[in-house]
């Protein structure tokens, strides 16, 4: 049989209150009677039951997190960062998969209620702003990503117009002048963002958008990347260079160049977009844009949290991104 506050009460020579007092953490506990029921806790194997206790204090214990697909790469390191970091605060995550569906979106959003969870972190790819309005009163939100929503909620973002000018700079740098872009997606807020980016860096090079170069990604999967980079690789005047909106793609450019025999990055230079673990380990491996991914997590974890006890305007917290320079771009040795 498990053991109860009153069985370590008796051990330790205490009151139960003053066991439940060390359980949850409080402080104003005499020095000695904390050490006897720590031991007392020890000894007897008890184990507190974590609903019963967050409900004492008022919280369920649980956040949420809605994202897109667990199947690329970004999303499932994005999710463990968000668990370490939650688990930080004692929380458990429940993870919704929407597939990128505004329906899914909104019925994720919807049962999102202050009973179930004390808050939520989402990426959404299809919600309209009129959507957020079926979410629960007193349900923190934060979300991830920059999208055409205007809503008075939380936002943790990186800078995607700065990143794609920096990804396309790159390769302006190098010597390339004819940039493709894999990925453009009506569907996609950080798509059109991107593609604004990759538009103002070959602008400020005095070159012009050409419509031949840019490739719709309906999903970012290595698939859609291989069959844009053929796409590409059939014109008349092949790139020289492309910027792929996310790591996949990229990979599948990648691989399409090496079965058509196009050298990666003598005839064809590539950089991909979220430094995915799998970006270091392609041939050749990957120049990418590298979001802080844990900062992401971190920082939208604790919005959530100080939302428990603190009243503050919506905040709108940019997160720093650096590009990782790898073979793709500059060949090996280098």
């Amino acid at each position: 049989m498990a053991a109860t506050l009153k069985d370590v009460a008796a051990l330790a020579g205490v009151s139960i209150k003053t066991v439940s007092n060390v359980v949850n953490g409080y402080d104003f506990v005499k020095p000695e009677n904390r050490r006897r029921v720590l031991a007392a806790l020890e000894a007897t194997g008890y184990r507190p039951h974590r609903g019963a206790r967050n409900l004492r204090r008022g919280r369920t214990g649980f956040i949420a997190l809605m994202l897109p697909e667990l199947s690329i790469p970004y999303f499932a390191e994005l999710s463990g960062l968000v668990i370490t970091a939650a688990q930080r605060l004692d929380w458990d995550v429940l993870i919704e998969q929407t597939q990128g569906a505004r329906d899914q979106e909104r019925a994720a959003l919807a049962s999102m209620g202050p009973y179930m969870i004390d808050g939520a972190i989402v990426s959404p790819q299809a919600l309209e702003q009129a959507d957020f309005a079926e979410l629960s009163p007193g349900v923190p939100l934060v979300m991830l990503g920059e999208h055409d929503i205007e809503v008075a909620i939380d936002h943790v973002a990186i800078d995607n117009v700065r990143a794609a000018r920096t990804a396309v700079g790159h390769l302006l740098e190098i010597g390339r002048r004819r940039i493709a872009a894999i990925g453009d997606n009506p569907r996609r807020g950080t798509a059109a963002l991107r593609r604004t980016g990759y538009r103002e860096a070959l602008a400020a090079a005095g070159l012009p958008e050409r419509g031949e170069l840019i490739v719709t990604a309906l999903e970012y999967h290595r698939r859609e990347g291989a069959q844009a980079m053929r796409q590409l690789l059939a014109l008349p005047q092949p790139p020289d260079a492309v910027f792929c909106f996310n790591d996949l793609l990229a990979i599948g450019a990648i691989r399409t160049c090496a079965e058509q025999g196009v050298r990666v990055p003598e005839d064809v230079a590539i950089v991909g977009f979220d430094n995915t673990e799998e970006s270091a380990f392609s041939v050749p491996s990957l120049t990418t844009i590298t979001p802080d991914k844990a900062a992401i997590a971190r920082t939208a974890v604790d919005l959530l949290h100080r939302r428990g006890t603190e009243t503050f305007a919506a905040q709108d917290i940019e997160i720093p991104f650096t590009l990782e320079i790898r073979e793709s771009t500059v060949g090996r040795g280098v």
